[in-house]
């Protein structure tokens, strides 16, 4: 290892899929979006195929493009395409897409009278998340969408919506979600349309509501190892996920330094005794973030060590401890699963006010990804 490097397990992405296929009895929509969460996009989606995914779930169709020009070949659907996308390509490369509007949905009908390939959509509605989704616009898309499924203008796979609070499952919004998005089912079937596939449920949902199960979930944070919420779900350990994602970084440099030494830009950190200190590698151009506070740091030989100071765009100081036995050059445990002591992607999460979603998704390309199983 050079200065840092991810290391991802794959048989941890394999086994939280298989899990959440065995306890919702229903496919998997694998969500490989954003590098498949900071893990790698391609990887992560062959192994999620080959661990029982039957779908792969995309943001952006370029992402969708990518996953079809490596060679796989199951359903994928592209839920966040604007009216400038190349759709013709979308649909030379059998790409299923979202469609949440009028305007969205005359556009794909276009590139399939331009291709002569029927495209394969999925109407999203919007339930309550007041984001994606089709909302004043029903009365009229409805029309327009039923009477080109039933021209065979486009071929209506599914029917979706997203939760704004899964991750709660006690809040009654998620109930009042549900009832809403079969309401809107029910007004689509009476003009003589019935989608193939619905689909509703994120990580959250799939572990706490079968309710929300359909015909499949999209399976994104939990594939991962993560949980959608510690505070209110519990620990990926408490939820039998297994967190994939492992961060090392070298310490570029460590030091002995008095007590009374300010440390880091505007001296934000003052060590109170001598102590050796330890430079690491990585900054917030890596997307170690700025804000972390010391509560958080990197694991060495049985230690924590926490930040010392304010992170910076290349790196950051950990307090090692007087009698620390690291030098230059060691390498340490940024983030891990947790289970020889380390800092967890939650720990960091927790550090910087954030989510363990921004956590993964944010460290930079430069850092490379290294696959074991």
């Amino acid at each position: 290892m050079a200065r840092a490097q991810i290391e991802i397990d794959l048989s941890a992405i394999a086994a939280n899929v298989r899990k959440v296929i065995n306890e919702t009895k229903v496919d998997v929509c694998a969500v490989v979006k954003a590098d498949a969460y900071g893990h790698g996009l391609v990887s992560i989606a062959q192994v999620a195929t080959d661990a029982g995914a039957k779908w792969l779930g995309v943001a952006l169709l370029e992402e969708a493009i990518t996953l079809r020009t490596h060679g796989l070949s199951i359903p994928i659907i592209a839920w966040l395409t604007p009216l400038t996308e190349d759709f013709d390509s979308a649909l030379r490369h059998d790409i299923d897409l979202g469609v949440s509007s009028i305007a969205l949905l005359e556009k794909v009908m276009a590139a399939g009278e331009r291709t002569g390939i029927t495209p394969r959509i999925h109407v999203e509605v919007d339930t309550g998340m007041t984001r994606g989704g089709v909302l004043n616009e029903w009365p009229v898309f409805l029309k327009k969408v039923s009477a080109a499924t039933l021209s065979e203008k486009v071929e209506l796979v599914g029917f979706f919506s997203h939760f704004a609070r899964a991750d709660e499952p006690q809040e009654l919004a998620n109930e009042m979600q549900l009832k809403k998005f079969t309401n809107l089912l029910s007004e689509l079937k009476a003009t003589g349309v019935t989608p193939k596939y619905l689909h509703f449920a994120n990580s959250a949902a799939a572990l706490s509501n079968p309710n929300a199960t359909f015909d499949f979930v999209r399976l994104g944070i939990a594939m991962y190892g993560l949980s959608p919420d510690v505070k209110t779900m519990g620990s990926s350990k408490e939820l039998g996920l297994i967190p994939a994602m492992t961060l090392r970084a070298k310490l570029h440099l460590v030091k002995q330094v008095p007590a009374g030494a300010a440390v880091g830009y505007g001296g934000s950190a003052i060590t109170t005794v001598e102590t050796k200190v330890g430079v690491v590698a990585m900054g917030y151009a890596d997307g170690i973030p700025r804000n972390a506070d010391n509560s958080t740091g990197v694991f060495f030989n049985g230690d924590r060590a926490p930040i010392l100071g304010r992170v910076s765009m290349d790196q950051f100081v950990v307090d090692l401890g007087l009698n620390s036995k690291a030098i230059t050059g060691d390498e340490v445990i940024v983030f891990g699963a947790g289970n020889v002591g380390e800092y967890t992607i939650d720990d960091w999460a927790s550090a910087s006010t954030t989510i363990n979603y921004e956590i993964v998704t944010r460290i930079a390309s430069r850092v490379p990804r290294i696959y074991n199983r």
